[in-house]
Parts: C-alpha cells; structure tokens; sequence
C-alpha cells in the first residue's frame, strides 16, 4: 500500500464513480481499476461496491476512507511544516471571518494575499465568532478576526480597533429619519440580533444590564436573513455599520448611531500557536492586519484603530 492508492480510493469515494475520479487524476481507467484491486487483495477485503450508477463505499471501505483521508491531510500539512521553514511563506493557511465582517473584507484579503503572498494558499471560513474561537483552540483555524476576544493558551493575538454598533433600520422606518437613539429607547423596540451564545447577542445584553435596560430580540443567526429583515419586512437589527456596507451605499438601509451609552466591541487578529505553518500563519495575519488598518483609514470600515496598529500600517 502506498500514498497514491490512498489518493486514489480517496478520490473514487468522492466522485462515486471510476470514470469520473480517474478524469480528475488523470490516469487512465483500467489503470485505476487495477490500483483498486491489488489494494482490496492486499487488506483482503471489498472496499467498494460496483453497480450500475457507479460505485460506493462498503462499511469497511468507509472506515478506511476515513482514514486514508485523515492520513492525506496530515501528509499535506507535513508538507506545509517544511515549506514554511523557506524563505517565503508558502502553503495553505485557514483563516476563520465573523460573519458581519466576512462579506466586505474577503475579496480585499484575497486580493491582498495574492499580490503580497502569492505562495500562499488561502482557505476561508465564515462562521459567528464563538464557533471560530472554539476552532482556532482546536487548530482547526490557523488565523482568525475575532470580536472581544479573551485572552487563552495557544494564541497569538493583536488588538486591532473598537467598533461601534449602530441601529439599523429601512430608509422608511420612522427612526431613519433621526440623528440617534438613546441606548434606553432601545426597550421600546423588538431588534433582530443573533442568539445566544453570539458575542454581538452578549454584548448587547451586558450593555443593557449596566445600565438597567431591557432588550427585546428576535433571534437571528443568519446575516442574509436579518437584511431581508430589515430591508423588506421592517424590523431594526443592532449591528456594526460594516456588516450593511453595500445596504447602506444603496439606499436599503440606514445606520442611526446608539448613544448614552454607545455600545461598542474589541477586534483582534488571532493566530493559534497549534498552527502546522507557523510562517505562513503570521504573514496572513499581518496581511489581514493590513488591510483591516487600511480600510478604516479608508473610512471603508468605521472603526477606531489601537494606536499601537495605526502606527505599524
């Protein structure tokens, strides 16, 4: 048994089909059929089951396409290990994004990467915050943006700016037409905002009990969704003014600021010291930081940057 038969049954699994998995390895036909047979006679048992629409995994053939997959993936990150020991970062770096960040800030990282970091493989992932913290604990993220990040082991991080939260309301909303809106005035209104354990739900909820409020929410978790919401059906959502950037430059939406007090979260970039590409990691990082800096000197991201970071940007 060798590495390129477990790509090859890895590949046969995920197509489903011989002739379309051997299109993509680009070896002939026969030839992978062959592959599949010595390895089937040498762990003496069936893999995979043959039939009219193509082919499937047997219980074993699934057990073992675990891991066969699993043992891919670490040589592939063993391969990341030494490449990021050269001279120019290299390899692929998982980077976690917040959902109300994810939308404006992903195509100027990816343009960033690729003209500063053009070794560098850039795999996205979008998720709410606490399910990104838990990920890059785990080393399942190499870097991530994450809002009032906790200080825990086996990170890195840097705090980049404080945000502010604003309410966010249709352009007929009778609110719209207002210059701002007490924090108090917030009780009277029902705002669309993520569930718990979400930190902007956390947030809000720690503001109101500071300061002897009450907040009535409708819970949330889909960013898409609550635009609609908001655009389409009337509701306010509290939410960063980045999060409706395209929104509130057509039109759709309008950010009224929240005062007395105004409620506001931490960013920070995050690298996990678990990270198998350590090198690459950090240039992404500060590739990220970048950007971040740049767009909110840009005013594109209405933020205040630390003043540590807008002295490095």
């Amino acid at each position: 048994m060798d590495l390129r038969q477990l790509k090859y049954f890895v590949q046969i699994a995920e197509s489903g089909n011989f002739s379309r998995a051997a299109e993509v390895l680009r070896i002939a036909q026969p030839s992978l059929s062959q592959q599949m047979k010595h390895l089937e006679e040498e762990l003496g048992v069936e893999l995979l089951l043959r039939h009219a629409r193509g082919v499937t995994t047997t219980e074993l053939g699934q057990q073992f396409y675990e891991h066969a997959r699993r043992i891919l993936q670490e040589v592939d990150r063993a391969k990341d290990v030494i490449r990021s020991q050269s001279t120019n970062p290299s390899g692929r770096v998982s980077v976690g994004l917040p959902t109300s960040a994810c939308r404006g800030l992903s195509f100027p990282l990816f343009q960033a990467i690729a003209e500063r970091q053009p070794n560098i493989t850039l795999h996205l992932v979008e998720a709410m915050t606490s399910y990104l913290d838990d990920y890059i604990q785990a080393g399942r993220l190499d870097v991530a943006l994450l809002y009032d990040h906790k200080a825990f082991e086996h990170v890195a991080w840097t705090e980049m700016m404080v945000e502010d939260l604003m309410l966010c309301v249709a352009p007929e909303h009778p609110l719209a037409r207002e210059a701002s809106i007490s924090f108090s005035d917030l009780s009277r209104l029902t705002v669309v905002l993520p569930g718990r354990p979400n930190v902007l739900r956390t947030v809000m909820e720690q503001y109101a009990a500071r300061h002897n409020g009450t907040l009535n929410a409708i819970d949330c978790d889909s960013l898409p969704a609550i635009v609609k919401l908001v655009c389409r059906s009337g509701h306010v959502a509290v939410m960063p003014h980045f999060a409706f950037t395209e929104e509130i430059a057509h039109g759709l939406v309008v950010a009224v600021p929240i005062v007395d007090p105004t409620p506001s979260w931490r960013l920070s970039v995050v690298v996990s010291q678990r990270t198998m590409n350590l090198r690459g990691s950090e240039a992404v990082a500060k590739v990220l930081a970048d950007v971040i800096a740049t767009m909110v000197q840009q005013n594109v991201w209405r933020a205040r940057l630390k003043e540590n970071v807008r002295e490095l940007a």
